[in-house]
């Protein structure tokens, strides 16, 4: 069965994959993302005319009480719209006057990563809109104008280091901004999402490799981990008080690669808080060194590359991660959709998206299909050693498992950012 699904965070990194796997299921998808973490639409745009010269019904631009201005056109990007229909800027704000929404229709209308979504699956979203999640009052007309049948939540700034540092506004984006989609869907009477969790939700593991039962919100060792871990609770709790809630919890391992055509990837604003894209960046010559956080974790290798280091007396014990590619975890979230939209699922379920391998820094940069300087530095403040999933739940509830291997992690990641040096610009 199709569905109508509301991507929140679509033009984003996992959310644009998502975005191919659920148009090439058949789903209708409609998107939110206010692109702070991805590439804007292109400024200055015209509007876009229908075939006979008028406007199409969906080309226009809302009121909050619904009406619309005398020739329903969509504004100018640049505030060249009519009195009172604002456009949402990309932090979330609104200018003077506030309420509008921009509905953007055709490819060209779009981010680059929805508009390349589009030439590799030969369809397109039903809408995307420049709305922050803090924006009640967007959010809550995106839900009058659509009828939604089941969100996936990927919006929220995602950067462990970062969250460190600036505490109080990941709170204020991950939960605050959560908090009011879930209020929203409740008025509109959605009662079905998917949420973009995180293995940091199990802090420092207790053992390996991890799986559902592992407790979480102990150990946990940043701001992001935190918000993460609250998000959950607060929607399983919803699931228990409320039977009509449905919540599937996808606890992502890391997330890399890139869609095998190459046409869109992982484009960070600034510097690259994951470890591949900035692999990608530094073999491009976008940056000049890799560093690699950490020389003394208690982990071992038994890699190739280690054993060179091994001959010189420096062995370096970096940390290590369970990568997934992001076209595998695209089809987790397909999967997800499938599960609870079958007769037997109720409540709150969580599952790992991984595939029970660990990684270390250097055998990624090993793997990589170019070699590339690197340095020793120290810890990552909020770093932990090892985290490995296990994801037997998802395989035997979902039917899901990852199928592509470090290799095409690597090589995948290359194309697109030898095809893209500078991302989207």
């Amino acid at each position: 069965m199709n569905h109508t699904v509301l991507v929140t965070g679509g033009a984003g990194f996992v959310g644009s994959h998502t975005v191919v796997e659920l148009l090439l299921a058949g789903h209708q998808v409609v998107v939110v993302d206010n692109c702070v973490n991805s590439a804007a639409p292109p400024a200055n745009i015209a509007p876009l005319p229908s075939v006979n010269g008028g406007h199409d019904k969906d080309d226009t631009v809302p009121s909050v009480n619904g009406g619309h201005d005398k020739d329903d056109t969509v504004p100018f990007v640049n505030g060249g719209h009519d009195k009172g229909d604002t456009v949402p800027s990309v932090n979330g704000e609104h200018d003077k006057g506030s309420p509008a929404l921009l509905t953007r229709r055709g490819v060209k209308h779009l981010p680059p990563s929805l508009a390349r979504v589009h030439t590799i699956t030969g369809k397109e979203v039903t809408a995307f809109y420049t709305v922050s999640l803090l924006d009640r009052p967007a959010l809550s007309q995106i839900f009058v104008k659509h009828k939604v049948d089941v969100v996936i939540h990927f919006a929220a700034l995602k950067a462990v280091g970062e969250s460190v540092e600036m505490p109080l506004t990941y709170y204020v984006n991950n939960v605050t901004g959560t908090l009011t989609l879930l209020e929203v869907m409740s008025e509109a009477g959605v009662k079905k999402i998917v949420y973009s969790s995180s293995a940091t939700v199990y802090g420092t593991p207790q053992y390996l490799p991890t799986d559902e039962r592992h407790p979480t919100g102990q150990g946990v060792t940043n701001p992001y981990g935190h918000t993460k871990h609250f998000c959950e609770q607060i929607m399983k709790d919803l699931a228990t008080a409320d039977k009509e809630w449905q919540v599937v919890l996808l606890r992502y391992f890391n997330p890399v690669g890139a869609h095998e055509s190459g046409m869109i990837g992982e484009d960070p604003r600034g510097p690259p808080n994951n470890l591949l894209p900035y692999i990608a960046q530094v073999a491009v010559g976008k940056r000049e060194i890799l560093s690699v956080y950490g020389d003394d974790y208690d982990t071992a290798d038994g890699t190739d590359i280690l054993s060179r280091y091994v001959a010189l007396k420096q062995v370096y014990s970096t940390g290590v991660r369970d990568y997934i590619h992001v076209m595998d975890l695209a089809g987790g979230h397909v999967a997800a959709l499938d599960k609870m939209f079958s007769e037997d699922f109720k409540g709150s379920v969580a599952y790992n998206l991984g595939t029970g391998r660990g990684v270390s820094v250097l055998e990624m940069v090993d793997a990589f299909t170019r070699k590339i300087p690197y340095k020793i530095v120290g810890r990552r403040e909020g770093d932990v050693a090892t985290m490995v999933a296990c994801c037997a739940l998802a395989e035997l509830q979902l039917g899901w498992r990852a199928t592509r291997d470090l290799n095409q992690m690597c090589a995948d990641a290359w194309r697109w950012q030898s095809q893209n040096p500078d991302g989207y610009v």
